[in-house]
């Protein structure tokens, strides 16, 4: 029997008729049917997310490399939605200086970076994973650049669509206002257990869809809906740290993405999705585990590269060990933070520079930047701008 995630209704304004989709309660009905293949992903997923796990709480640095992977999420997740910003844009605009797209491409990013960490400090304090903490966080993913006179942390009272200029000529119409707290409530029982326990992974991929066919704000859906998985693994003891980000995946597939949802939707392949959903987990998490390991080593390369030198001084490791956690800064900012004189962190990084552990990004006699060139490269891997 074929299964139906949800049903078209006929819909009217000025005279034009449209067709908005109402998704059914989860889970899914007839229940999912999962195959060997689906156990043996979930397994391995599993598996990755230990090892990934198991790593950062070996690192000598986890606060140091959760922050960028922070980052690098909240820039990915943008792109996605169109900004053009790059992970330098983000560090320049941290750092005070002007970063080389809009403004409003960058506040998008930090916004997006605020509500993470909002979201996951909330979690640990013992807050519920619910409607309120979502609206919390879309409130602050809202509050600065686009979308932030769109009602943060407001769901929906009126129609909202995705593609086309209207309901009648767009690609997908969500659930009408008057159904929004309905499909809502279903899915914050889902997340709770009720009416019955799901897996966590698969919790997360069912209430990913869910939430993005609802489609409960006027904008800032499939950002937040990207920042549901991570929430939900950590909210339910699957990771420790939040270092699993999947938006790296879904920009790499994202044609194939957009089509799950519409099979999900259209014809109530779950266990395609699933499969789909668990790769990317997969995938991610051995990414993520390889990016952490080639950090380290770079860290421990350039340290054995400064010991080398038969003079090095006390500033020089100073200055290595200040860029592990600001990889772009000017040399007033690493005089104030380190308390050294201008002349002495001048001299540590022309010592850094020489060494071809970081360099010059400017060009510029004065207000130069210094930029920790191994340690930006590997997290930059992947944050290219999405050519349109």
């Amino acid at each position: 029997m074929k299964r139906q995630a949800g049903v078209y209704r006929s819909c009217s304004t000025a005279g034009e008729s449209y067709r908005v989709y109402v998704p059914n309660a989860l889970p899914p009905a007839p229940p999912l049917e999962l195959n060997s293949e689906h156990h043996d992903l979930m397994e391995k997923a599993n598996r990755a997310l230990g090892r990934l796990d198991g790593l950062t709480l070996l690192l000598p640095a986890t606060s140091l490399l959760l922050y960028f992977y922070v980052r690098k999420e909240a820039l990915l997740s943008s792109q996605i939605e169109g900004t053009q910003s790059s992970f330098n844009d983000l560090l320049l605009l941290e750092n005070d200086e002007v970063p080389g797209v809009p403004l409003d491409d960058v506040q998008e990013v930090s916004s997006y970076v605020a509500a993470m960490e909002h979201g996951l400090s909330r979690l640990r304090g013992g807050f519920p994973f619910s409607l309120r903490l979502i609206r919390e966080i879309h409130e602050i993913l809202l509050s600065k650049g686009r979308g932030s006179n769109k009602g943060p942390g407001e769901f929906r009272r009126s129609q909202n669509w995705v593609g086309g200029t209207r309901p009648g000529n767009a690609t997908f119409v969500p659930p009408p206002p008057e159904s929004l707290m309905e499909c809502l409530g279903a899915l914050e029982k889902f997340l709770h257990n009720d009416p019955v326990p799901t897996p966590v992974l698969i919790k997360a991929a069912m209430a990913h869809v869910q939430f993005e066919t609802i489609h409960p704000f006027l904008d800032g859906n499939g950002r937040l809906g990207r920042l549901l998985i991570t929430f939900l693994l950590c909210a339910e003891g699957a990771m420790n740290e939040p270092f699993l980000y999947l938006s790296l995946y879904f920009k790499a597939h994202r044609q194939e993405y957009y089509d799950w949802l519409e099979k999900v939707r259209n014809d109530g392949d779950w266990e395609g999705w699933l499969k789909f959903f668990l790769t990317g987990v997969l995938e991610t998490a051995d990414q993520a585990t390889q990016s952490a390991k080639l950090i380290l080593n770079l860290f421990e390369a350039d340290r054995a590269k400064i010991e080398a030198l038969k003079r090095a001084t006390s500033s020089t490791f100073r200055a290595h060990q200040l860029m592990r956690a600001k990889p772009l800064l000017s040399i007033p900012q690493a005089a104030k933070i380190l308390g050294l004189t201008v002349p002495t962190v001048t001299q540590s990084l022309d010592v850094l520079q020489q060494l071809g552990i970081v360099r010059e990004i400017t060009g510029r006699k004065r207000g130069r930047l210094f930029g920790y060139s191994g340690y930006l490269d590997i997290l930059n891997q992947g944050t290219e701008p999405l050519q349109r």
